[in-house]
């Protein structure tokens, strides 16, 4: 399985760059439910390439429409680091938009937050974590109630670390 994620940047109040996060609606059998994560899905037969997917699927659960101009790049492609989740690979594209849109959440997600790159730098933590009934020290990010762990974090962190 192949899927696209958008790592969304776009200034924010005071001009620095904010991250978009969403966080998954709870959903029996989705080994990625309730947890904070970015715009974007699996891979679809009808989808022409990875760009097409990740574009889709952010307008599907943000009403977002990226365009590929608004594209900075692609990261490497990753894959979960355990065998408990689907054998999927994962292409980060990253886009860059001149203002923050409206965000029109779908069923597919209970909220989204605009969270500034240093208040995400700022916010590095190791958390306890209860996942499938196994405790778990991660590296994450917290905001507020909010933990940034797992494929997220390891996505988002050379982000973080390039704002600097």
């Amino acid at each position: 399985m192949r899927a696209a994620v958008a790592v969304v940047l776009a200034p924010g109040r005071s001009g620095d760059p904010e991250l978009l996060l969403i966080k998954r609606a709870e959903r029996h059998g989705d080994p990625w439910s309730g947890q904070m994560a970015l715009p974007g899905g699996r891979q679809e037969p009808g989808d022409s390439s990875l760009l097409h997917t990740v574009r889709r699927e952010t307008h599907e659960e943000t009403g977002i429409e990226l365009t590929e101009d608004q594209v900075l790049g692609e990261l490497d492609d990753l894959h979960p680091r355990t065998s408990v989740l689907p054998p999927i690979v994962v292409r980060p594209f990253v886009f860059g938009l001149p203002h923050q849109p409206v965000v029109q959440i779908s069923d597919e997600v209970t909220l989204h937050l605009w969270v500034p790159l240093s208040e995400l730098r700022n916010s590095a933590a190791q958390s306890s974590l209860t996942v499938r009934g196994k405790r778990l020290e991660v590296s994450s990010y917290v905001i507020g109630p909010h933990v940034i762990w797992g494929m997220t974090e390891h996505i988002i962190k050379p982000i973080i670390e390039l704002a600097d």
